[in-house]
């Protein structure tokens, strides 16, 4: 009889240390994780951006999405879009300082719900799909990069909050409305 209350002890011990475990793992899930804004921009890709004239012409850039070079004459009206954008157009939002949020298309619909939640109500965003980068989320100014895994990466807010309308912006401060939304067949026609 003394081996079974013993038993049940045990059982019941380890249940209250795996229930202790358990709950401290999950709600350190959930805790976001502050970091300062000099640690986000230890993470920052800094580039040197050598043109930005109007063109009518398609551009080869040489990071994926663009951070800057030349662009299209009009731009992306700034929003959250479920449709790949003209890089030649954000290219030219992003002049204005804006900051451009691209994520992959195949990523979780939950960390797309995050994202459009998390960024719906700053000023100068353009969020969409971008099907040809290689990190899931990378979010642009002009002349800086960060690539990033989730969108719970804290290092994201900060990098909206510092760009947006930052010093390398050639044009910050001027409108990203009134531009094109979702991207025209031609978009080129609209120079001319």
């Amino acid at each position: 009889m003394n081996t079974i209350k013993e038993h049940f002890r045990v059982a019941v011990l380890l249940g209250i240390i795996f229930s202790i475990v358990f709950i401290s793992c999950s709600s350190e899930k959930n805790e976001s994780i502050e970091i300062s804004t000099e640690e986000m921009l230890e993470e920052v890709e800094y580039l040197v951006i050598t043109s930005r004239e109007h063109t009518d012409e398609n551009v080869d850039y040489p990071t994926t999405p663009p951070a800057g070079g030349d662009h299209l004459g009009i731009w992306h009206t700034c929003g959250i879009y479920k449709v790949e954008l003209l890089d030649e157009a954000a290219v030219h939002a992003l002049e204005h300082g804006a900051v451009w949020v691209t994520y992959k298309p195949e990523i979780e619909k939950e960390e797309i719900i995050k994202l459009t939640t998390m960024l719906s109500g700053k000023p100068k965003i353009l969020l969409s799909p971008h099907s040809e980068q290689m990190s899931p989320i990378v979010a642009t100014s002009w002349g800086r990069r960060l690539e990033i895994e989730t969108a719970n990466d804290p290092r994201l807010n900060k990098f909206v909050d510092f760009f947006m309308d930052g010093e390398a912006a050639p044009e910050a401060g001027i409108t990203c409305d009134r531009g094109i939304g979702r991207p025209p067949n031609d978009p080129y026609v609209l120079n001319r």
